[in-house]
């Protein structure tokens, strides 16, 4: 409770000195009545009860008008602060305060940043200001913070134009009040280049950072407890809890995950469907949530574990520890110059001690002179002796003053190399982070070429098995075009067989032609004999008649020719046999 206190005065400092309120003096009517509408909406944001009439009391009246006997601050401290819980929000509480000073003490002149980030700004001034009033913050901590915002902005720290200014800055005072810094930054001194977007987004990281500790935020998929369903939130992961919202404007919460030394974190496989998964373990109930890649799922698991551990060992957060070290760094470095300054005070006293008893030894061996002349020679040798004596403890003094400059001058050389020990340290720092960056890079491109590298074996194999797939169809068509051409085989010997009988036929035809044909010629000589009969016949009755004409033998048609010769049949006889030949030949196939 007692660094709440402080954090609390810091910023109650700046309204109460807006206010024009002394911290121990006299208090008039109206600076009575502004106190108490300060001490009311302290009591307000901070959720403690208040009291008008503590307040009342507490300044009492008498006839030269309304004086504080114990000034204001005691009454804060008695009355609001001691009954501080810590159930307040920090962010209304600051802002409060903030309303009250800044319209006094903000610059007119423009600046690159808004209200909102000027602001924030106040807030990470009254985190990093030095615990005396009037409050200040050191070259140290605005090193520091100019750092973190150029990291947040992904620019390169300018380590040189930083010294110039730190330089400019120490030959005038020991560090910047709250408003100055404001200026600094919003005079974009050391964000050259960047849009205003850029720096407001920087503010806002470092805000989150160093006030409302927050850790590492982010969407992720979470499964519900109930309907096992899985829906997109918020996650802001603070130094003893996870709070989850349904977006990142912080308006909507839906739950809370309490963090201690006894809950763990461990990935989990993929399945059912979702993959990047992790498991949150807590003593009454487990959370399981999805990430969106690889990288993140292995951000989230190593913050939330680092917090688990820095919670088992009751560690600070990570910034908080880092501002107390360097503190104590700072208060150690002080101390030994100052220890440093003491002695070297020292010498210069005994120096000077030195220089009187001299100057003194000087007077009386004079005085002795002029007193015994007699004894001259003999005060004079005595005199020489105590030069002599005098002399070797003046150069011995001077060897040890000199020696004494020596090791000032080499614990500032040690102070410098601690200095630049500790530059480096961060340097390296950083490159570390950077090397770790690109390691995880790399393990994302290595994962991405080992999928490229699965896929391209499930095409392989695909088209391995398509190749196979149309083998087999192939040898199916080579079976089937085997069995056609067999079926086509039976169908050729059945037609040849066809072909045989018909040949036979053929033949069979051409011996019946043949005999047709013998039959023919012999009734041809019996036409020509009966012919010649009747010719003579017809001679005779022309001759004898002239108007008898005898009838001839033969068709009237003209007479077939096959190329066998003349046919020894008829027309209609030739449809008939050319029918029965089409009969045989459709029942042959």
């Amino acid at each position: 409770m007692v660094g709440l206190k402080e954090e609390l005065l810091k910023s109650i400092w700046h309204a109460f000195t807006a206010l024009d309120l002394d911290r121990s003096g006299k208090v008039s009517k109206s600076q009575l009545k502004a106190s108490g509408v300060l001490s009311h909406n302290l009591c307000t944001v901070l959720n403690v009860p208040h009291d008008p009439v503590a307040l009342e009391e507490h300044f009492r009246d008498d006839d030269e008008g309304p004086v504080s006997n114990q000034g204001y601050m005691p009454y804060l401290n008695k009355f609001i602060l001691e009954k501080v819980q810590g159930n307040f929000d920090k962010v209304e509480f600051n802002r409060m305060c903030w309303t009250l000073c800044a319209k006094k003490n903000l610059s007119k002149s423009p600046l690159l940043i808004s209200d909102e980030d000027a602001f924030k700004v106040w807030v990470i001034f009254n985190f990093l200001s030095e615990d005396k009033y009037p409050l200040i913050i050191v070259p140290e901590e605005i090193e520091y913070l100019l750092k973190k915002l150029t990291e947040a902005m992904g620019a390169g720290w300018q380590q040189e134009q930083f010294d110039h200014y730190k330089i400019a800055l120490n030959t005038s005072r020991e560090g910047l009040s709250a408003w100055e810094l404001i200026d600094l930054i919003g005079s974009g001194q050391f964000s050259k280049g960047m849009d205003r977007q850029t720096v407001s987004m920087a503010i806002n990281e470092v805000f989150n950072e160093l006030i409302l500790d927050v850790l590492k935020q982010g969407y992720m998929l979470k499964k519900g407890h109930k309907r096992k369903n899985w829906t997109e939130r918020w996650f802001v992961l603070k130094p003893n809890i996870i709070s989850y919202y349904v977006s990142e404007d912080l308006k909507d919460k839906k739950g809370d995950i309490i963090l201690d030394g006894n809950c763990c974190v461990e990935a989990l496989p993929d399945k059912d469907g979702k993959k990047c998964l992790f498991l949150i373990k807590c003593l009454d109930k487990s959370f399981e949530i999805s990430a969106s890649d690889k990288k993140k799922k292995q951000e989230w698991i190593q913050a939330i574990q680092t917090t688990v551990n820095l919670l088992r060992v009751g560690s600070p957060p990570p910034h908080k520890e880092a501002r107390q070290k360097r503190k104590e760094l700072r208060q150690k470095l002080l101390a030994e110059q100052e220890e440093l300054e003491r002695q070297m005070k020292e010498l210069q006293t005994a120096n000077e001690n030195k220089q009187k008893e001299l100057e003194t030894v000087r007077k009386q061996l004079e005085a002795a002179a002029a007193r015994a002349a007699e004894e001259e020679k003999k005060r004079l040798q005595t005199q020489v002796e105590l030069q002599d004596r005098f002399s070797l403890e003046l150069e011995r003094e001077k060897m040890v003053r000199q020696k004494m400059e020596e090791q000032v001058a080499q614990k500032s050389s040690e102070l410098e190399q601690y200095l630049q020990r500790v530059r480096e340290l961060e340097e390296m720092y950083k490159q570390l982070q950077e090397a770790l960056e690109d390691e995880k890079q790399a393990r994302q491109d290595e994962e991405t070429v080992r999928k490229l590298q699965a896929r391209l074996l499930e095409e392989e194999s695909a088209k391995r098995a398509e190749l196979e797939k149309w083998h087999l169809q192939q040898q199916q068509t080579i079976q089937m075009t085997e069995a056609e051409k067999q079926e086509l085989e039976n169908q050729r010997m059945i037609k040849e067989q066809a072909l045989q009988v018909a040949m036979q036929q053929l033949e069979q035809l051409e011996l019946e032609r043949k005999e047709a044909l013998e039959q023919y010629e012999e009734v041809k000589k019996k036409l020509e004999t009966a012919a010649n009969k009747t010719k003579s016949w017809k001679d005779k009755v022309a001759h004898h008649e002239g108007l008898i004409r005898l009838i001839e033998p033969g068709s009237k048609n003209p007479h077939l020719i096959t190329n066998w010769g003349p046919a020894a049949f008829t027309e209609a006889e030739l449809k008939q046999r050319q029918k029965s030949w089409k009969g045989k030949k459709a029942t042959s196939e």
